[in-house]
């Protein structure tokens, strides 16, 4: 199969119009401010061009590059790995603060930093979630309208089809990105409209039925997850804070809450593995007492995950429960993405540490301590990690503890 050429692909341009559109739902006259890897250029490029025939203020792409990244683990001094760009995030927050609205694209090599020292690996992410905390707070309080789509970048790509040579295994994970993000349509604008419909149908009912809890059982898990007082559940479309219905994330398949930060008991392990900043961390299993993880193991990456839940005293605990059923798009194609946007819509899964304020009952209006005060959660991460299955169970439980079948064998009931 011969090289893609991207500058030519009509559905990276269709992705690109749709991430604009459906997606960010960029305003007339809204800043957008960009992240990719570097090798993403050819979609950053679409996606300032429809921005702008959008009525796009200013486009602002900031690029990282891996071959940078892997030189500070080569040659940096050890204290260099405490340090970080507090000045960036600092512009970045205040950009927000004046509506500029978010996107960022991935497609990083989910094992970039697996072969470097586990401890710098540690003390860097530990530093970049502690900076970044303005721009995590601003984007869980749903501030502004946000988006992140994904680019089929060649490392990630050959990890995902390592049989492939390195073009036929780019052009599958594009094809794959493709058809999760539901750009393989006629119109995929019009695509979304409806899935939005179908997620809404759900949440409405979670939202009607006001459960006080959730209990997960099945093979290495038994879980009860208490939710936040005054939760809410959302997915697909979601109002940001300034007013703009957006999707922020393409592809989606979950519908998701708050959880109740205290109320969290028994114990789970991963069905996925978990790629973090570069490392990849497999088997997890913890258990919870009273919301915190009091105990902790990983087959593959445990020195990354511990390091992980020392980030701060939030990230023992949880922030965000999902639900997804076993037959959702991604998870029957079969593919492990290695990649949380669309691992974590193959599987329900949970997240440690930070809160979404939006998830909360006329949560725009409410304060960080009110947040705090219904059970929602405070940390400086927010890590997700896939604990479903074709074997999960979900009942939901009232305040009396009545069970209500929610999922059976890894799907809706």
């Amino acid at each position: 199969m011969t090289k893609m050429n991207w500058d030519e692909s009509h559905a990276l341009d269709k992705l690109a119009q749709l991430s604009i559109k459906t997606g960010v739902a960029l305003q007339p006259g809204q800043d957008l401010l960009i992240t990719a890897p570097m090798e993403a250029a050819p979609l950053v490029r679409r996606l300032a061009h429809h921005a702008y025939k959008a009525g796009a203020g200013l486009v602002t792409p900031f690029y990282t590059d891996p071959e940078i990244t892997l030189a500070r683990y080569q040659h940096a001094a050890p204290e260099s790995f405490d340090k970080t760009t507090d000045w960036l995030f600092e512009g970045m927050a205040a950009a927000f603060d004046k509506n500029t609205a978010r996107l960022a694209v991935v497609g990083e090599d989910p094992m970039l930093l697996s072969g470097q020292n586990p401890e710098y690996v540690g003390r860097a992410n530990q530093a970049m979630s502690k900076a970044s905390s303005p721009l995590r707070e601003r984007i869980t309080r749903f501030d502004i309208n946000w988006n992140i789509i994904a680019w089929p970048g060649l490392q990630w790509a050959k990890l995902v089809f390592p049989q492939m040579s390195d073009a036929d295994a780019q052009i599958a994970l594009a094809e794959a990105i493709f058809n999760a993000s539901r750009v393989n349509t006629s119109d995929p604008n019009e695509a979304w409209a409806v899935h939005n419909k179908n997620l809404r149908a759900r949440t409405e009912w979670l939202n009607t039925k006001n459960f006080a809890a959730l209990h997960f059982y099945g093979e290495g898990t038994d879980l009860t997850v208490g939710l936040a007082d005054g939760h809410e559940w959302m997915g697909g479309a979601s109002t940001a804070r300034n007013g703009v219905t957006c999707n922020p994330n393409i592809p989606s398949e979950e519908v998701f809450t708050t959880p109740h930060a205290l109320k969290v008991n028994g114990y789970v392990t991963s069905t996925k593995p978990l790629s973090h900043q570069g490392t990849l961390i497999e088997d997890i299993a913890v258990t919870f007492k009273d919301g915190v993880i009091t105990k902790a193991s990983a087959s593959k990456g445990e020195d990354v995950f511990l390091k992980l839940l020392d980030t701060d005293e939030g990230a023992r605990r949880l922030g965000e429960v999902a639900l997804v059923p076993h037959g959702s798009p991604i998870s029957q194609s079969n593919l492990l993405f290695y990649n949380t946007l669309f691992d974590e819509n193959a599987a329900c899964h949970i997240a440690l540490g930070q809160c979404y304020s939006k998830c909360f009952q006329q949560g725009d209006k409410l304060s960080n301590d009110e947040v705090i005060d219904r059970g929602g959660n405070s940390s400086m991460i927010h890590v997700d990690w896939m604990i479903g299955s074709q074997s999960m169970n979900i009942d939901g439980l009232d305040g009396a503890n009545d069970p209500t079948p929610v999922f059976r064998s890894g799907e809706w009931a």
